[in-house]
């Protein structure tokens, strides 16, 4: 199947399925965050999955490979948007993932209020700056609360999920009270937490977690994740889902400690 590009975009493997994504020098291309948040969270075998700030639509895209869901997925940039929907339907998934061009504080989601059994979201980590910035602008979008805040993924994603549905993100360890208190103020409980140290001797520099929406009081943490081992080559776990040999991290229950009800 031929695909548009333009001249400074390339189709990259995404190295799981043989499913490849329309990727760009000039905008911000998908990252080990968006890889483990799609491997992390718990995923219905069927049903609806929303993916928010979904960027080029690298976790629709990784999504499709566990379950038979539909998924939406939504993205403000429409450059962004442009090339998910190609990617989607370079890979024939058309059926599966519809990709909307919006703001999610605004987007027509009125009908589909608490309809989704699973709303991931890897949102922007940082608060706006003072000041200009010199940079790219897709790629400040990507990186800093330009077009919403965390309060605004938080409120959005429990106003979706249905009751005992789950939401997912992925974030920054400095950011986990923050996440916290907006997740149970919008009657999201955290129920798995797992952090992702780059080295064992680092702390950690990213965070999962999902929620249950109106789940009762429970926290599991999870084995932190240590990307890199003594030989700075990817530990065995990040192998096998980085390049598709497993479809999920590592879960509570393969720990023996069985998966906590609402």
């Amino acid at each position: 199947m031929t695909i548009r590009l333009s001249p400074e975009e390339r189709l990259d493997d995404l190295l799981t399925h043989e499913l490849k994504i329309v990727q760009s020098s000039e905008v911000f291309s998908f990252s080990l965050d968006a890889v483990l948040l799609a491997r992390f969270c718990q995923v219905p075998a069927r049903g609806k999955i929303m993916d928010l700030c979904s960027g080029n639509g690298v976790i629709p895209l990784l999504l499709s490979t566990r379950s038979k869901a539909q998924i939406e997925s939504v993205e403000i940039q429409e450059r962004l948007w442009d090339m998910a929907k190609r990617s989607v339907d370079y890979n024939g998934l058309q059926s599966q993932i519809n990709v909307r061009h919006g703001d999610l504080n605004h987007i027509d989601l009125s009908m589909e209020n608490g309809c989704y059994d699973l709303v991931t979201v890897n949102p922007p980590y940082l608060p706006v700056p003072n000041g200009d910035q010199n940079v790219n602008a897709h790629i400040a979008a990507a990186r800093h609360e330009i077009h919403c805040t965390l309060e605004d993924v938080i409120r959005v994603s429990s106003r979706l999920v249905k009751p005992g549905g789950r939401v997912a993100m992925v974030h920054r360890p400095a950011r986990l009270a923050d996440i916290m208190l907006l997740m149970r103020k919008y009657r999201l409980e955290p129920k798995r937490i797992r952090f992702v140290h780059p080295r064992k001797a680092e702390e950690a520099n990213m965070l999962l977690i999902e929620a249950l929406r109106d789940g009762k009081p429970e926290i599991r943490l999870l084995p932190p994740l240590i990307v890199y081992e003594d030989n700075n080559e990817y530990c065995e776990e990040l192998l096998q889902v980085y390049y598709g040999q497993t479809a999920e991290l590592q879960t509570e229950k393969e720990s023996g400690k069985g998966e906590q009800g609402a």
